[in-house]
């Protein structure tokens, strides 16, 4: 019964437009109700303690390096630095797009900053080129989201925290998949772009690619240095941000110089709203966790699926099959924190290793924000390129199936995560 009152009070306050962190309370709330154990003083307690955490501090950080590096060139110039080395190719834009959604993943950790960062730069490109405009915005989307999986992820950072898992392995685990996913939109962008009849761009001189490389060579060692950095225990992950945040900060003034001293009022600002959100939603999910775990909730779904414990691929199967249908009704932070209570009891029962489950649970989130009705990614790609959303929904297709692909492939074999990451660590 206490999941019938956690899940009907949580979908409840959804249905009638309940911000996320509100419902999170307001669940844990009525689950303290229900138990007749209900005190205010532990609801604001659990607050507090929900954001009053080291790791967190990550968050800010790298929103803001993310920030800084948009309006500071440091995309613009990783956008440049593609175009120069596979403009020239034959759907050759699609591959820039690829290429340089890895590589700003590899900054960022956030997909709807990269997502508009590519779309703003690339779409009139694109246009322009005659490309398939609702294709190219797809696969804009799709390659947006490989930002939560590619460290630096915050995406990872809540999963740690809320896991108790080492926001470090994390990273370190992410590697591999987010480059698989990237294979895996190549392969798809092939298949369904190879008979478009669109101009190419001309091919570039060794020295202009060198220039382009010199151009972008100070954003491009941003992602050298953070994960060096965590490889070789010189910094934490929550040191890598502001080291990230920092390093932006300089090449955008000192190096660049497309920042001005007056731009940072906006830049702090914007970084400062978004973290609000994301440490308000991760205050109230302390609360609901506090409710899932006094009420036994893992122990009542461990009785629901115990049959499937002794069989750890098909446990993942089906949790995967439920996080995907969550992942379309809700965005990928409170998803993270919702589902990560009620799951790691499950998985470590079942005898799998977390970091690899938290990869598989980061990337399957990640596929819901190109998935309907939700979509954040979808709508800021349509918002972008000025086009309707019904057709980057039918632009997305192929690509979203490209990563369901890659996601089933690495829970069937699951080497792909913990051989490179044995040997990483």
């Amino acid at each position: 019964m206490t999941i019938v009152v956690f899940i009907g009070s949580l979908l409840g306050a959804m249905s009638i437009g309940i911000p996320i962190a509100f419902c999170l309370i307001f669940c844990g709330i009525a689950l303290m109700a229900y138990m007749d154990v209900f005190n205010a003083q532990i609801v604001a307690q659990n607050l507090i303690q929900g954001a009053d955490t080291f790791t967190l501090l990550a968050i800010p950080f790298f929103l803001l390096a993310g920030e800084i590096m948009n309006r500071g060139g440091l995309s613009r110039r990783i956008i440049e630095f593609a175009v120069s080395l596979v403009g020239h190719i034959r759907g050759g834009l699609g591959i820039v797009a690829i290429v340089a959604s890895i590589i700003m993943a590899s900054i960022s950790g956030s997909a709807a900053a990269d997502t508009a960062a590519l779309a703003a730069i690339l779409i009139p490109m694109m246009r322009d080129s005659g490309y398939n405009l609702a294709r190219s915005s797809g696969l804009i989307a799709a390659g947006g989201i490989i930002a939560p999986v590619i460290p630096p992820s915050i995406a990872f950072i809540m999963y740690g925290v809320a896991a108790n898992v080492s926001i470090g392995q994390l990273f370190l685990g992410g590697i591999v998949p987010g480059l698989m996913m990237g294979v895996g939109l190549f392969v798809a962008w092939q298949i369904v772009a190879r008979r478009d009849k669109v101009a190419v761009l001309p091919r570039q001189s060794g020295r202009e690619r060198l220039r382009a490389l010199t151009r972008a060579g100070w954003a491009l060692l941003m992602p050298v240095i953070i994960m060096g950095g965590i490889r070789f225990g010189i910094f934490t992950p929550t040191e890598a941000a502001v080291v990230a945040a920092v390093y932006a900060l300089f090449v955008s003034l000192a190096i660049y110089r497309e920042m001005k001293i007056r731009d940072l009022y906006e830049i702090l600002l914007n970084a400062a709203k978004m973290t609000s959100v994301v440490m308000f939603l991760v205050a109230a999910s302390l609360v609901s966790a506090w409710l899932i775990t006094t009420a036994n909730i893992p122990a009542e779904i461990m009785g629901l699926v115990g049959g499937l414990i002794e069989y750890p691929t098909l446990l993942l199967l089906a949790l995967m099959v439920l996080v995907f249908l969550v992942g379309t009704a809700l965005d990928l932070a409170p998803t993270i924190l919702i589902l990560t209570p009620v799951l790691i009891p499950i998985i470590k029962q079942a005898g799998i290793d977390p970091v690899y489950f938290g990869v598989l649970f980061i990337m399957n989130n990640a596929i819901g924000l190109i998935t309907p009705p939700v979509g954040v990614v979808l709508n800021i790609v349509s918002g972008v390129a000025r086009i309707p959303l019904w057709d980057v929904i039918k632009g997305v297709n192929p690509f979203l199936i490209a990563h369901c692909i890659v996601l089933t492939l690495l829970v069937l074999f699951p080497q792909l995560v913990l051989v490179p990451l044995a040997w990483l660590r």
